[in-house]
């Protein structure tokens, strides 16, 4: 038998692929939770409970103080050694009476934030005080080294180290290469068989498939017949989505969570839009709005980081509040050098329509959620609905008007009601669906 020289490409190729894959998929595979560095703290040297100053602190304390960082008053951390003990018992219990009695360092805290005295706490005992200072002298943990947070607008948050489009591109990559070798070991084979006088079947020629279509008319005529209609379909459903923006979700210049503000804490939606109520727009909260709370608080609670945004990011976005509204937080005051924000619009309804805010809000009572969807939800603020006419019209052909407590409506709905023959009114029978409502 003739020998035939071994032909090892495809297997090369074929190891090759696997091995780059192994080499991109292993990061994805390792990762391993790191081990926490954090060391935990019950007492202090002084014999104060941690965690009995930390509810005592949070409770008393947080509105002005915060551990490391200077706010309405001093930071605390370090305050057991620039006084004692015996002093801090009294300039906490009664701290104007100190001032009074002229002790030196009690006026120069006075004189040094605007002569504005500590809140006194008579209550507190030596005990609950030393549980307070053993709290605030808890040295700051190091901040975590490597990034913090993957960036949420390139979509990379879940934490592998690899990203999704590299993984696939590997993947596309191996199958190719898996292609190469189908064709390799074919033609490998083909030559082995002619080497050792094996008769490969002749393949019998075929019509093209081209041309088989083109002789059957009646597939010719359906295929034409399917083309039109499925070309007719989707050019109409292009039309109709211009000027559709469901779904847009615009990166904003700051990142304002609404899940942390409408959601975890709860923040009425009016306090922040609060023209919805008396206006045709809800309007741009002005940010002397966010000041009223952000004067205070500088930075999120650890609880509140996530896979895709750290407590850093967190942080970070306050810092640029701050920046646009000229607050310096280290002298806790305004210096006059602002930044406008520009904000992205989201919900633009064209001009010739009429929308009034007061109007469903205050007069109809419907909550935001009708139209914006679930905001107490959403990270990032999107438009929830479409926003069309028809969209518009089923709502007021489903929305029962509240006429209760409201005399606008009370001669009209009792009218009405004898001319519907019902108990109930929607905005429809009221006259929701003329097109001068909407169109004027």
């Amino acid at each position: 038998m003739k020998q035939v020289k071994y032909r090892n490409s495809a297997s090369k190729l074929l190891l090759l692929g696997t091995v780059f894959l192994f080499s991109l998929l292993t990061p994805v595979f390792a990762q391993g939770d790191p081990a926490s560095t954090e060391a935990v703290v019950t007492e202090s040297a002084a014999g104060g409970d941690v965690a009995k100053g930390e509810a005592l602190f949070k409770s008393l304390c947080a509105a002005c103080h915060k551990r490391y960082k200077k706010m309405t008053g001093p930071a605390l951390f370090g305050v057991t050694e620039k006084h004692d003990r015996e002093w801090l018992y009294s300039w906490i219990k009664n701290s104007a009476a100190m001032i009074a009695s002229g002790d030196a360092a009690a006026v120069a805290i006075y004189e040094e934030y605007n002569k504005t005295a500590m809140n006194a706490f008579p209550q507190l005992t030596n005990a609950d005080i030393d549980n307070i200072l053993a709290y605030v002298m808890v040295p700051k943990p190091p901040k975590p080294e490597g990034p913090v947070v993957p960036n949420p607008i390139d979509g990379g948050g879940d934490g592998s180290g690899v990203s999704s489009n590299l993984v696939l591109a590997a993947l596309a990559l191996v199958f190719l290469m898996l292609v190469v070798v189908l064709f390799l070991v074919n033609k490998t084979l083909r030559s082995f068989a002619e080497a050792n006088g094996v008769e490969l079947p002749e393949t019998e020629a075929r019509t093209p498939i081209w041309k088989a279509f083109v002789q059957n008319q009646f597939l010719v005529l359906v295929s034409a017949i399917f083309l039109l209609l499925a070309s007719g379909y989707f050019v109409y459903g292009y039309f109709m989505q211009v000027g559709v923006d469901q779904g847009y979700m615009p990166i904003q210049p700051i990142h304002y969570s609404h899940k942390i503000h409408a959601g975890d804490n709860k923040i009425e939606c009016k306090y922040c839009h609060s023209s919805a109520r008396v206006s045709k727009h809800s309007g741009i909260p002005s940010l002397n709005v966010c000041m009223n709370c952000h004067k205070s608080i500088s930075e999120v609670a650890d609880a509140t980081a996530t896979a895709d945004y750290s407590k850093e990011f967190y942080d970070g976005e306050i810092k640029k509040l701050y920046k646009a509204v000229g607050w310096d937080e280290n002298t806790q005051s305004y210096t006059g050098d602002t930044e406008p924000v520009k904000w992205v619009r989201i919900h633009n309804l064209p001009d010739f329509a009429y929308f009034n805010h007061s109007q469903h809000v205050s007069v109809a009572g419907i909550e935001c959620q009708k139209c914006h969807g679930p905001v107490e939800e959403m990270e990032i603020m999107y438009q929830h609905a479409p926003l069309t006419m028809g969209w518009c019209i089923n709502c007021h052909r489903e929305t029962n008007v509240k006429v209760e407590g409201n005399e606008y409506y009370e001669k009209i709905h009792s009218e009405l009601s004898k001319k519907y023959g019902v108990d109930k009114l929607t905005a429809a029978q009221m006259g929701g669906l003329e097109c001068g409502k909407c169109h004027y």
